[in-house]
């Protein structure tokens, strides 16, 4: 099972390789780093947001503390020392809450800071990536378009490789033809395809060709029997006597005729 998943793994890893684009890949990438980039703003847009609201929330205390303090002034003034007492302790407690909602701002302050200085840095690298990626492609895209090129001349890219069976299959079928066309001139030539009635010699006819073939050979040995035993005038008598003279005819087969279709 271990070697039947790495092999499944080895073939998966195989198939993507040649199915990935880098350019692709990049963009991709890139996507993502704005994307990142962009969730950084938001948040520092968030947290300015909050250091604004505080802001608001420390100027009304800030006045009502004021106010207050200004109260027990004139309460004082006028001889009422318990209302100024009483502003008092009431600014006391607005002044804990100005107290503890500026030490919230100041940490959101400082958060803001960071995040700004973090987004600042983040634009730095997704525009350094940005120009990297889009030189990384164009090169990508010129080396694939040489390889192309190189292939093609070299006759080594699929479609050309296509190409070239055809052609190679078309010249095996055109050496072909040229072969069985050279065999029907050679029997011809030799007589093996004569035929001038358009069709073939049945049995019967080649039997009698035989035959007629046989009887020349014979006429021909008597002849040279002859003028091996009484010179040539006898070869020639022997000859003419073989074919049928005046007084006595040499016998004749009869041949069946047969009328041509």
């Amino acid at each position: 099972m271990k070697r039947m998943g790495m092999i499944f793994r080895a073939k998966a890893n195989k198939a993507l390789d040649r199915a990935e684009d880098p350019r692709e890949t990049l963009d991709y990438s890139y996507q993502k780093q704005l994307e990142l980039l962009q969730k950084v703003r938001r948040g520092v847009a968030d947290v300015a947001t909050s250091r604004k609201r505080l802001e608001l929330q420390l100027n009304q205390l800030q006045g009502q503390s004021a106010k207050l303090e200004d109260q027990g002034r004139k309460a004082l003034a006028l001889g009422r020392e318990d209302l100024a007492r009483e502003a008092l302790t009431r600014r006391s407690a607005l002044q804990q809450q100005v107290t503890d909602l500026e030490t919230q701002h100041q940490t959101l302050q400082g958060e803001e800071e960071k995040l700004t200085l973090a987004a600042q840095r983040l634009q730095a690298k997704v525009d350094a990536f940005r120009t990297k990626k889009e030189t990384i492609k164009a090169t990508y895209t010129a080396a694939q378009a040489q390889t192309r090129i190189g292939e093609a001349f070299s006759g080594i890219s699929e479609e050309m490789g296509d190409v070239g069976l055809a052609i190679q299959r078309a010249e095996d079928r055109t050496a072909q033809l040229q072969a069985r066309a050279g065999a029907i001139d050679e029997l011809m030539a030799s007589g093996a395809l004569d035929d001038p009635s358009g069709m073939a010699k049945d049995d019967i006819t080649a039997e009698l060709d035989r035959l007629s073939g046989g009887s020349d050979v014979e006429l021909e040995l008597q002849r040279m029997k002859a003028e091996l035993s009484g010179g040539p005038s006898a070869g020639k008598q022997a000859l003419e006597s073989g074919q049928g003279g005046e007084g006595q005819p040499a016998p004749q087969q009869d041949q069946p005729r047969f009328d041509k279709q």
